[in-house]
């Protein structure tokens, strides 16, 4: 069951605003996560995919069905919301049940399936409780047990978890995982929240302005941005302005940096990514990349600590993560000096 986009484009009246020649594809099981800033364009693609806003141009398939012109009702996608939705004055159980009623399903046959699936995610016994007495992430559950007791096409989460506390987001994020996976459920998530995303995400869209910027696995939109846009968006770094002054040698005015360079010409301008964990902290004299400085603030985590590094003349502060504090210096390997056109 796939979901296929095909240069999906809706302007808002009036606006402007809106998604742009949005191609992208959704294979058979995979779970794919939409992210960006606010105002990207990521809930208008999933109003879009879900039939909620209409008037686009290009073509939303399903399993090969151009959903183009069939009503929200029609297209067999369960849907999970970022408030749940769910009706207050209707059981759990019969919250679970409700799509199937609207499909004629018999009682006795959509109740059987409501109890099967409150117990797959994790609520067996809580069939007659009254949603408005359960807990956020027991409603989302809920939420999610009733998207997915109409056996759909596809799922779509529209950010599912953002509503609950902390303590609870990452568990809940696990068992959404584990439930489209055991479903092979071809899934759509938007969501603001990057370790959401990378996390759950087969692969990732991440989207600016109405358009789609990359889409890797996690693994590339962290490690191989494609993009300063992409690399600020997606995680923690520190981006600087750079040329290329040398075979495997840039400038970042106030030093060199050893860097692979990939043949680009002397004097090419570009932009050098520095994740704040690959730095090394107190390397040896000589050290490749060796930078002094000292640290002027310091935020302990826990598990680490992360702090800004000031090196004399940089335009800005290095921001770096680890286990132990920086006494006067700091080295970033060449392979992790990831350079960027634009």
């Amino acid at each position: 069951m796939s979901l296929d986009l095909q240069s999906v484009s809706y302007a808002y009246p009036g606006t402007g605003h809106g998604v742009q020649d949005i191609s992208l594809q959704v294979n058979s099981g995979e779970l794919v996560a939409v992210i960006g800033p606010s105002g990207s364009g990521k809930s208008t693609l999933l109003k879009l995919v879900s039939g909620l806003t209409t008037g686009h141009s290009g073509s939303i398939l399903l399993d090969g069905q151009d959903l183009t012109h069939l009503p929200v009702h029609q297209r067999n996608m369960g849907m999970v919301f970022q408030n749940y939705a769910l009706f207050p004055h209707l059981t759990v159980a019969q919250n679970v049940a409700y799509g199937l009623k609207l499909r004629k399903v018999g009682l006795s046959e959509r109740m059987a399936r409501a109890t099967e699936l409150l117990k797959l995610v994790g609520l067996d016994g809580y069939d007659t409780r009254n949603v408005a007495k359960l807990s956020g992430g027991q409603q989302q559950r809920v939420a999610l047990a009733r998207a997915l007791a109409i056996d759909p096409k596809a799922l779509l989460l529209d950010e599912p978890l953002s509503a609950l506390d902390a303590s609870i987001r990452g568990q809940l994020r696990d068992q959404i995982k584990t439930i489209q996976r055991r479903f092979n459920a071809t899934t759509l998530l938007v969501t603001h929240d990057q370790e959401e995303a990378l996390t759950m995400a087969d692969r990732v869209a991440v989207m600016q302005d109405g358009k789609v910027l990359q889409f890797d696995t996690p693994q590339g939109v962290y490690e191989s941005p494609n993009s300063k846009a992409v690399a600020d968006f997606v995680g923690l770094s520190t981006t600087l302005e750079a040329t290329v002054s040398g075979v495997d040698v840039i400038d970042i005015g106030f030093c060199t940096l050893r860097a692979n360079t990939r043949g680009r010409p002397i004097g090419t301008r570009l932009f050098a990514l520095m994740r704040p964990e690959h730095f090394q902290v107190d390397p040896a004299e000589g050290s490749v990349n060796r930078l002094q400085g000292a640290i002027t603030v310091e935020r302990y985590l826990g598990s680490m600590f992360r702090y800004d590094f000031q090196v004399p003349g940089a335009p800005q502060q290095f921001l770096v993560e680890s286990r132990q504090r920086a006494i006067g210096a700091l080295a970033i390997p060449p392979e992790h000096v990831h350079l960027l056109d634009h």
